[in-house]
């Protein structure tokens, strides 16, 4: 019950990285700013409890619990007409099951999952997120049919943001998450002791 719990409250922070269409001129910034918020969510709760549990499998597990339950509440929005097609949220799934093999390869090293598995979420997820822009209908046509609020000037951009950090939001969100990855790794393995 305790890891269910903890998996949708994990859900709920992470539920909305993924609504690029609203952020047409801010598109690559916003998917680098939310593959790594999406990475540290998930890090930080597998790590967690798999050393609590200390069985590989359980980061992967933790992880579907938050596929589940964002199908659950997605499907809701989608159901109201909000624009964003199904098939999203598995991306979690592979960089939660590298996890579990890093941690089953060194068995059971705690240093190891942390260096190892804090990279390989860091640098996989973002690159499993690009799913979410493939899967997501056509951003201008999305944007024309559901206009957004006008912006607050401090907000509004100067020109379009496309090619910003040379063109690569993924080797940006790699780089990030690889690094922060292994922090907050080593905070789920500290919330242990």
């Amino acid at each position: 019950l305790f890891i269910v719990v903890v998996a949708v409250n994990s859900t709920l922070l992470t539920i909305n990285a993924g609504d690029y269409i609203f952020y047409t001129d801010w598109a690559w910034t916003s998917y680098t700013a939310f593959s790594i918020s999406q990475t540290l969510m998930l890090i930080v709760g597998a790590t967690y409890y798999l050393t609590f549990t200390g069985v590989p499998g359980t980061a992967t597990y933790y992880a579907l619990i938050m596929t589940v339950y964002t199908w659950i509440a997605k499907a809701a929005w989608f159901s109201l007409g909000y624009p964003y097609d199904f098939i999203v949220t598995p991306v979690w799934l592979p960089s939660a099951m590298l996890l579990d093999l890093v941690y089953w390869a060194t068995k059971k090293n705690k240093h190891s999952l942390i260096l190892f598995g804090g990279v390989l979420v860091g640098m996989s997820l973002p690159l499993f997120n690009m799913v979410n822009l493939i899967t997501v209908a056509d951003p201008l046509e999305t944007a024309f049919k559901y206009p957004r609020p006008t912006l607050p000037p401090y907000m509004t951009p100067i020109e379009p943001q496309v090619g910003k950090f040379y063109n690569s939001p993924v080797a940006l969100g790699a780089g990030a998450g690889a690094v922060l990855g292994c922090t907050f790794a080593a905070l789920g393995c500290k919330l242990n002791t």
